[in-house]
């Protein structure tokens, strides 16, 4: 059953523009585009879409335009009750977010198993976050378990929600306002075959948050894409300032100077997105702003001697000011990094960026000094 009350967000027509006026024949037509909605059920609520627990492929292209910066806003289900399989009225109730990625990883470990989905209207964010934003949280729940007319369908008043899904959630008073209780699957959706053979009960492993390469390396494209204006725009700039020097403006000057700036950039702007992402746990520090500042010198100890050694550029301030620069970029792309990690709290990113911002602008102000004294020098 797909909750009405939240389609007055989104009114189907423009004359439309209340619950009370959405019909089940408009609810199907506004799902009937969904491939990854098999049938419908007929329960005491009204009609409840079966999704399915194969990805098609259409999931599978959705996720990677997603992963790669596109339409990442606008990736989300219609919050409300879902099913799979031919669940009873003794089934488990799953509950997740509306971020698409996390619905359909959710129902995609379901295969073989007949239950119910609740879908919490997110905003379209990923559990984690949305916990840690208060959208995925007791009100929610609440709220959604009287909206779909939960206590009309099901027998046992459980519902399994997402470990990660914990910070935003205060059980006891779940259970006081709805008379659902609350239990914790896994943390991975992966796990939840065994956890519902085993009694829902989670073993250590289930319980344990990683942050491993893979997990850590499906984030950059993302990154990369979603941070390329600034790349653009100051590659740009270092282009257009390239030409000033002795004399007039010159054009050769962007060519032997500002070209090269630009290349030392995109290194700067890649090696920060890429490298400590997939080196974390290998790199000197604690801090992330720390990591990136010792990838970073790298980088441009390495980018800097091959410039030299081929000529490219000749200018030792020139090649002085990114061993300042660099540094600075990296360290600040990867400070950023602390929002997707499980690896800091937002008390420890407050502290970290105290220390490490004023260092950050130091230093680029320091290699933007010298990059410009290389101009007429």
């Amino acid at each position: 059953m797909i909750d009405k009350s939240n389609m007055a967000e989104q009114p189907c027509c423009p004359s439309c523009d209340c619950a009370a006026q959405i019909t089940n024949d408009q609810v199907r037509a506004r799902i009937a585009d969904k491939p990854w909605i098999e049938r419908y059920l007929s329960t005491p609520a009204g009609e409840v879409p079966i999704v399915r627990s194969e990805l098609l492929f259409s999931d599978k292209l959705g996720t990677f335009r997603v992963r790669w910066g596109s339409g990442r806003i606008k990736y989300r289900v219609t919050p409300g009750l879902y099913a799979v399989g031919n669940p009873a009225p003794d089934s488990p109730v799953f509950v997740t977010a509306n971020y698409k990625m996390s619905f359909d990883r959710l129902r995609s470990e379901l295969g073989g198993i007949d239950g119910w989905i609740v879908v919490l209207d997110t905003k379209g964010i990923n559990v984690w976050c949305a916990a840690g934003k208060g959208t995925f949280g007791t009100d929610e729940i609440v709220r959604r378990i009287e909206a779909v007319g939960l206590d009309k369908i099901v027998n046992k008043k459980r519902l399994i929600l997402p470990q990660l899904g914990a910070p935003g959630v205060s059980a006891h008073e779940v259970k006081e306002r709805s008379g659902f209780k609350v239990r914790y699957g896994p943390v991975k959706a992966k796990d939840i075959p065994a956890f519902l053979k085993a009694g829902n009960k989670a073993t250590p492993e289930m319980r344990r948050v990683t942050f491993n390469m893979w997990e850590r390396a499906v984030l950059i494209p993302n990154d990369i894409v979603q941070n390329f204006k600034y790349l653009f725009f100051t590659s740009v700039a270092f282009l257009l300032l390239s030409g000033f020097g002795p004399g007039i403006y010159s054009l050769n000057r962007i060519v032997t100077y500002g070209l090269p700036s630009v290349a030392m950039l995109v290194i700067a702007y890649l090696a920060g997105m890429i490298l400590p992402q997939l080196l974390l746990p290998y790199i000197p520090g604690r801090s992330f702003s720390a990591k990136g500042g010792w990838i970073g010198a790298v980088t441009a100890v390495l980018a800097g001697w091959f410039l030299f050694e081929n000529q490219i550029i000749n200018s030792y301030f020139g090649l002085t000011s990114w061993l300042f620069i660099i540094p600075a970029i990296t360290s600040f792309i990867f400070m950023n990094f602390t929002g997707v990690s499980t690896y800091t709290s937002l008390s420890g990113v407050i502290k970290e960026m105290k220390t490490a911002v004023p260092i950050q602008i130091a230093f680029a102000a320091i290699g933007i000094g010298l990059w410009i004294t290389g101009l007429f020098i």
